[in-house]
């Protein structure tokens, strides 16, 4: 079992920063991909970004590509996703989630542990 805990969300202007986090706690974390999810009011869950157990490998959204970039600390057993640039149609609730693999994943069928998310509101 894997336990997921989100931080960092809040309220910015448009154009600005915020870091989220995310603490696991659990069995081999450090060996598992992770992935951010997103999801605005009335919409699905989107996928954001994921990073491989290594960090080798990280993927993005298109919306998301040259503004946001997730990074991961596995002596802390944390992810993290920096978001600059932000824009209003970033608002929503930022989900951690992450998989049993080792490998990325832009699917959310493929995350069977999520935390609660983290609010991120960007005002215009």
């Amino acid at each position: 079992q894997v336990q997921l805990v989100e931080s960092g969300g809040g309220l910015v202007q448009a154009g600005g920063s915020l870091r989220l986090s995310c603490v696991a706690s659990g069995r081999a974390v450090s060996s598992r991909a992770l992935g951010w999810f997103r999801q605005a009011p009335g919409k699905e869950r989107e996928f954001v970004a994921t990073i491989s157990w290594s960090s080798s490998t990280t993927v993005y959204a298109d919306s998301v590509k040259g503004r946001f970039t997730i990074s991961r600390d596995n002596a802390k057993n944390t992810v993290y996703l920096q978001m600059n640039s932000l824009k209003p149609e970033d608002t929503a609730l930022y989900y951690c989630a992450c998989r049993q693999l080792g490998t990325v994943s832009k699917y959310r069928t493929d995350y069977p542990y999520w935390g609660q998310g983290t609010q991120v509101t960007v005002s215009s």
